[in-house]
């Protein structure tokens, strides 16, 4: 692949990550402190443990993409209890949090991945690679369930 193309496939992906994430944070702009954390987005949870969940997948990319790229494998969820188990634990840790703190995570978090993705040589997240699938599981795959999920309360608060 020449290094045209390889940059504008990683253009093309990177634009694509900065459609669904600016969805995502759209869906919650404007929102007051306390309706952030009000409860019952998505069943318990509320916008700001949606923020914490979604930060808490992209930082799980960081933490394996680069053994799927180094052709490895990461550990199993099952081994930490399962997926549900995992999401759990990752809310309630971040219900600790300030809203400050959840939103400056959310941020360095976000900008690390952009600069992970940056980084890779070309060809690593091309087409159908494990690296593409595992980035779309954790990003640009995730975000749109929970914009949705957002902009249906939203819609039911003031209806």
């Amino acid at each position: 692949m020449d290094k045209e193309r390889a940059n504008d496939q990683v253009e093309r992906l990177l634009r694509r990550l900065d459609a669904a994430w600016t969805a995502f944070t759209d869906s919650y702009s404007g929102l007051p402190e306390e309706l952030l954390a009000e409860p019952g987005v998505v069943e318990g949870w509320s916008v700001k443990d949606l923020l914490v969940h979604v930060t808490t997948w992209e930082g799980e990319a960081l933490r394996h993409l680069p053994v799927v790229i180094a052709g490895g494998r990461p550990p199993r969820y099952a081994l930490e209890g399962g997926i549900d188990a995992f999401n759990a634990r990752a809310a309630e840790a971040g219900r600790r949090r300030s809203l400050d703190e959840v939103l400056r995570r959310q941020a360095e978090t976000h900008a690390r991945l952009v600069d992970f993705i940056r980084s890779q040589p070309p060809g690593t997240f091309g087409g159908q690679t494990r690296a593409r699938r595992r980035l779309r599981l954790d990003t640009y795959g995730h975000y749109p369930e929970h914009t949705a999920a957002i902009r249906a309360w939203r819609q039911r608060r003031t209806a």
